[in-house]
């Protein structure tokens, strides 16, 4: 289970995806209605009601279908949801005992930005940005940058440093010393070397891996100063979701 007091996972992602989906919902399922049953007047008018009332339905949830998978703004909050949830999961088998588990998390920024993920445990602390791309993208770098198949990921990289940063930064100023946090950038749907990717300090890796990945580093905390970090973590981030 994830640790104590943690949000779910995509939360926020999740919720935006709804607000999205529910705007003009009245007026796409109208449209698509007025549509099939065109063609299937026309259809029944050519062949018969039977075929037209087949042909109407078909085109229907066909269209039902292209809505969910087209690449606009509603399909990636709905997929980038998914994919944290799938992240936390994985997460999730981090032994309770000595990690700590959050998820979807609000930045202390101007800006309403959040962490997908943030663990603290015997190992560390890793701050993880989970991102999904279509089946077979190949992640790699190329002239000292990170490219997702012919384009440049030089944001996502800038979004893991600048969490980790942003969370350092405040869990040292409230526990009154230097606390590190790695980053972790966590992929669904892609291709990448077996070993991961390193590039400007962050971990890049699928994220089947990254619980193992964690869990297998050697220990830097007690597992005081593990609940310690946990709690200051708690106060300074709130669940994206109450922001």
């Amino acid at each position: 289970m994830p640790g104590r007091g943690a949000s779910v996972a995509g939360a926020s992602a999740h919720a935006r995806y709804r607000r999205l989906r529910a705007e003009y919902r009245q007026e796409r399922v109208l449209a698509r209605l007025v549509l099939a049953g065109l063609v299937g007047s026309m259809t029944a008018g050519i062949f018969d009601w039977p075929p037209g009332l087949t042909a109407g339905l078909t085109l229907f949830l066909l269209h039902s279908l292209y809505l969910r998978v087209k690449p606009d703004q509603v399909t990636r909050w709905r997929r980038g949801a998914a994919a944290e949830r799938r992240t936390g999961r994985r997460l999730s088998r981090l032994d309770p005992a000595y990690f700590h588990v959050l998820h979807d998390r609000a930045l202390p920024t101007a800006s309403r930005a959040n962490l997908d993920h943030l663990v603290v445990g015997l190992t560390g602390v890793y701050a993880i940005v989970s991102r999904r791309w279509p089946p077979l993208t190949r992640l790699h770098v190329a002239d000292e940058r990170l490219w997702a198949g012919p384009r440049p990921a030089t944001r996502l990289l800038v979004t893991a440093k600048s969490a980790a940063h942003i969370v350092a930064e405040r869990l040292s100023a409230d526990l009154g010393h230097q606390v590190e946090v790695g980053a972790i950038i966590a992929v669904h749907g892609t291709r990448l070397p077996h070993a991961g990717i390193l590039i400007d300090g962050v971990t890049v890796q699928r994220a089947k891996r990254g619980q193992r990945l964690i869990d297998r580093q050697p220990a830097v905390f007690t597992t005081a100063q593990v609940a310690a970090i946990a709690a200051a973590a708690e106060r300074i981030l709130p669940p994206m979701i109450d922001v």
